[in-house]
């Protein structure tokens, strides 16, 4: 290696330069090439969970907005495939059910004694924490895009270092200082930097693009869960 950089040419492409490179550029790259193929694994996964996501959330409205009763759309949505507003709405109203059993089956839902505030509260919380249940189970691996993100360029930066440390080594064990021995070296050391930000850009981009998502179908969530005890209340049952 220290040869090579002595009195070697450039390799000519930038194959050569990693077929060539010392064992530590060669453990960086394997490094940086196991995280570029969690990378792209996981923007395949969020992008096909989120497109799901849509399609279901399409499904659900659409049948809710087919009835105008709570009990009548809570049966028509329980026909769907599972989803997270389906088990959302599933939870709400057993733990309505469960306050006022056999409240929804009444056909004068007016005459229904209402919810204390310890109860309406406690509805409220119990939706509000299966609206966050939901969102972290969609939010799995979206830390991992993050992370990879901000260690890509670290770990390149650290294989360029370590490169061109070695070059200077073997220039000072060599005795020569021209340009001709020290090009080819730092040109292979700088091939990590590349890499690592190579892996670094598409998954920031991920992780931007999935945490705007993540927020949209958070917020829809809510959106919900605002609206089924607001049903609730305008049916009289709360």
């Amino acid at each position: 290696m220290i040869l090579a950089q002595l009195g070697g040419a450039l390799p000519a492409t930038r194959w050569e330069m990693i077929s060539t490179a010392s064992p530590t550029i060669k453990l960086v790259l394997g490094i940086l090439a196991a995280f570029s193929v969690i990378t792209w694994f996981l923007i395949v996964l969020k992008w096909w969970q989120f497109r799901r996501i849509t399609k279901q959330a399409d499904q659900f409205f659409g049948e809710l907005e087919r009835t105008t009763r709570l009990e009548d759309a809570y049966r028509a949505v329980m026909k769907l495939v599972m989803s997270p507003y389906r088990r959302l709405l599933k939870e709400g109203v057993n733990f309505f059910s469960e306050l006022r059993p056999g409240a929804l089956q009444q056909t004068n839902p007016g005459r229904t004694e209402a919810l204390t505030v310890t109860q309406l509260e406690v509805l409220r919380m119990m939706l509000a924490k299966e609206v966050a249940a939901e969102r972290d189970l969609m939010a799995r691996f979206i830390p991992w895009l993050a992370t990879i993100g901000s260690v890509s360029p670290l770990l390149g930066l650290l294989g360029t270092v370590l490169g061109v440390m070695n070059t200077f080594l073997g220039i000072a064990a060599g005795g020569s200082g021209n340009i001709a021995a020290v090009a080819p070296g730092v040109a292979e050391a700088l091939i990590t930097t590349v890499f690592g930000l190579f892996v670094a850009i598409p998954a920031v981009i991920a992780y931007n693009v999935s945490v705007s998502r993540l927020g949209s179908f958070a917020g829809e969530l809510e959106g919900f869960a605002q609206e089924i005890v607001g049903t609730l209340a305008r049916e009289g049952r709360i």
